[in-house]
């Protein structure tokens, strides 16, 4: 299947995930402050989305046969690009992370090319160069990488890594529908999160009521539409192109903590913001010309 098929309305998709997950970190913020720990966060809102959707539409696992491999390893991306990704903007300083992060659309183009057989052409080359130039332009602080890469640098490198290759995989699995894929990356994100809890020996944490609520609201309402969104058009799109307009994620982000946190935008944001735009505007020119 290739993008000729998807169209505006993947474009689309894709700009409203970024959107969200370029504005999540505010909730996820007031969520950490009411004693709710990010790996709490997780199993609850991931886990109250999983329960819902297969409620709603059951789990045709049946659907797994044949594509055992390839599911187990969503499963593992999934769970670890969430899990890590959050862990290391905890932890670590947060510009170093995304910016290791941020990398991921050069693992997606070499993983596409690799095991999908995406071609690597002139449009899918613009794109890498300009929006990770843009996501550096925007991210890089002097002397920000000067010293080696600690735990949460790994993290964040590990996660984006993560990131590519649940794309591919959703991209590959193209037979198991929208849905079961949507079910196999939260089944990997509940899981990695109880791994993380028992080894880090976290205890039941002391919240009030609405701190859970508030964590369940996330997950029903928010990563639910968000997933199925990049599932769906993960699906109907080359990855090199998909993992790269997702950076507009960086745009919202940057956006939403001057408007939300007071944080001045400078010349970089606006210039790096630009470059990342002008990366979904080469997307839709060169749609249709790369398979």
């Amino acid at each position: 299947m290739n993008d000729r098929h998807g169209g505006l309305p993947v474009l689309l998709a894709l700009l409203l995930a970024s959107s969200y997950w370029g504005f999540v970190w505010y909730p996820v913020r007031l969520l950490n402050g009411m004693g709710l720990s990010g790996l709490w966060q997780l199993l609850t809102s991931y886990g109250g989305a999983l329960l819902v959707l297969t409620l709603a539409r059951g789990m045709r696992l049946r659907k797994l046969r044949g594509h055992a491999l390839d599911s187990l390893w969503l499963v593992l991306a999934a769970g670890w690009t969430n899990v890590a990704f959050l862990l290391a903007v905890i932890d670590g300083e947060v510009v170093r992370v995304l910016i290791l992060f941020y990398l991921s659309p050069l693992w997606a183009a070499l993983l596409g090319r690799w095991l999908l057989g995406e071609a690597l052409g002139i449009h899918t080359a613009l794109m890498l160069l300009l929006g990770l130039s843009g996501a550096v332009v925007m991210l890089w602080q002097p002397g920000a990488l000067d010293r080696g890469l600690g735990q949460a640098d790994g993290l964040g490198l590990s996660a984006g890594f993560a990131f590519a290759l649940a794309n591919v995989m959703t991209r590959r699995l193209q037979a198991l529908g929208d849905v079961i894929k949507t079910q196999l990356s939260w089944i990997g994100v509940v899981s990695v999160s109880l791994l993380w809890l028992l080894f880090r020996g976290e205890a039941w944490p002391s919240v009030p009521l609405a701190g859970w609520l508030g964590a369940l609201a996330l997950g029903v309402f928010g990563f639910m539409f968000m997933t199925l969104a990049v599932v769906y058009a993960v699906s109907r799109m080359p990855v090199q192109r998909s993992s790269v307009i997702m950076l507009f994620e960086i745009v919202v982000g940057a956006l939403s903590a001057w408007l939300l946190a007071g944080e001045v935008m400078g010349w970089r944001e606006w210039l790096g913001g630009a470059m990342i735009i002008g990366t979904g505007l080469i997307a839709v020119r060169g749609k249709g010309n790369e398979h």
